[in-house]
């Protein structure tokens, strides 16, 4: 094992997860739903409590790792979630309702995120969270920055495409997706932007003030 390894299994190990957490990571594992890791889930925490995050979207839910992650950081805030797959919200209304987290906090939508986001209010919401299928990523960010308000943020998970997003000699759809996101980042003048290591890659987006 490499040094880099070593410190990537130092960080995920020292997080702890609550049971409602981890009883939610478990259930992803067994269903085959590759949930964000835990580094990643508490940063992504972090960052909602930090900006003291009241209206948040999270694009893909999986079987809710990232929405409990959110859900105990800002207990006033309220999540919309969205994810095509109805046996996964089934699954997250359960898990919700074990945690103790109140249904009226977390509306679940079981629609294609493309279909909904148009749909929303732009500039409404203070967080984006984006754990989502790869084809579609540029997309989203381009919606999320349109609905988060200035100084709001949008983080997207899994960037790093499975660490093969480094090696130029990768060129399979999901490593160009993302490359092509960081690329159109670095074009845009709206927004900052940094890349950082915690789990499989997260980019943190913020947008600028008008």
């Amino acid at each position: 094992m490499t040094d880099k390894e070593l410190s990537w299994h130092f960080v995920e190990e020292r997080v702890p997860e609550d049971r409602g957490i981890e009883r939610a990571r478990r259930t992803s594992l067994e269903h085959g739903v590759d949930p964000i890791t835990a580094s990643a889930g508490e940063y992504i925490a972090t960052i909602a409590m930090s900006i003291d995050a009241s209206s948040i979207i999270e694009i893909g839910t999986g079987l809710g790792v990232g929405t409990l992650w959110l859900a105990q950081a800002c207990p006033d805030a309220h999540i919309t979630t969205i994810d095509s797959e109805m046996d996964h919200h089934a699954t997250v209304r359960e898990l919700l309702q074990d945690a103790e987290i109140p249904a009226s906090r977390v509306r679940l939508i079981t629609e294609k995120a493309l279909d909904v986001l148009p749909k929303m209010n732009e500039a409404s919401y203070d967080l984006v969270v984006i754990d989502a299928d790869f084809q579609n990523v540029q997309a989203y960010v381009d919606q999320a920055i349109n609905l988060v308000r200035p100084r709001g943020s949008v983080i997207v998970a899994g960037v790093l495409g499975d660490d093969l997003v480094a090696d130029p000699a990768q060129r399979d759809d999901k490593t160009s997706a993302y490359r092509w996101l960081l690329k159109a980042l670095e074009d845009r003048d709206d927004v900052v932007h940094t890349l950082n290591l915690i789990g499989d890659g997260l980019v943190h987006i913020v947008k600028r003030p008008a």
